[in-house]
């Protein structure tokens, strides 16, 4: 590879932060190029990104069944969408500082914030140059090292962090709104109610989530919501009264 000094650097400090180096660098450049610096969108980080979401699945996939051996295949399910979701792949790439390593198009780096969308496809991407470079135990590694406590944390019920915090987050930094949380119903006895909410930013309505309370319906609502918004499949169904 024909590299400046400067990107090599780059390349090394990136292999550091991955725990990981490369037999084949040229995986880690690719995975690192984004579409808007590549000659061709095949020359980018895209195809990788399809093979590592891939992997990334598989991995978090037979992590829980073999954890967790308690759970069901819906909650196996829900689980899933929680820890492979782009709101999660983003978090990891930012831990990572992917942003200092990534090769953008002009337009692309002379932003002041890179994407949260970018940081998480690349972090897609490093997983599935690993894979093709060293197997899958090594990227089983990787994936782990940075997600286990977020795959312990939703298999807990903690659901991996505060979804209502980063969805107005969200919100609040792409379209200048706050979300609101309608409880759109309640069943049960006093002492074992639960609630159906719904997010609403603006006139937008998203998917219902049920809850024990209102809190842990808000922050499923929250997720819901944060998953439509990515295109994701919704880990919570309003059809689901036992949440």
């Amino acid at each position: 590879m024909d590299l400046s000094p400067e990107r090599r650097r780059a390349l090394e400090e990136c292999q550091e932060a991955l725990g990981y180096e490369f037999e084949n660098p040229n995986l880690l450049v690719a995975a690192l190029t984004h579409a808007s610096s590549a000659g061709s969108r095949v020359r980018s980080n895209e195809r990788l990104e399809f093979l590592g979401d891939s992997v990334l699945g598989l991995v978090v996939c037979e992590h829980l069944f073999t954890t967790h051996p308690e759970l069901l295949e819906g909650e196996l399910t829900k689980i899933k969408s929680i820890v492979v979701s782009r709101t999660t792949c983003a978090k990891v790439g930012q831990t990572l500082e992917l942003q200092r390593y990534l090769v953008l198009g002009k337009g692309m780096a002379s932003q002041t914030v890179i994407p949260r969308s970018v940081l998480a496809d690349c972090f897609e991407s490093l997983i599935a140059a690993v894979y093709l470079d060293g197997g899958l135990e090594h990227a089983k590694s990787l994936i782990l090292r940075h997600l286990k406590d977020d795959i312990e944390q939703a298999a807990a019920g903690r659901e991996g962090g505060n979804w209502k915090s980063q969805f107005q987050q969200l919100m609040q930094r792409d379209h200048g709104a706050t979300p609101l949380y309608e409880t759109i119903r309640e069943v049960g006895p006093d002492h074992a109610k639960m609630f159906l909410v719904s997010a609403v930013v603006k006139t937008r309505k998203f998917a219902a989530a049920w809850g024990c309370n209102k809190k842990e319906a808000e922050q499923r609502a929250a997720l819901n919501a944060l998953c439509e918004m990515e295109n994701r499949a919704v880990p919570y169904s309003e059809h689901d009264a036992a949440g």
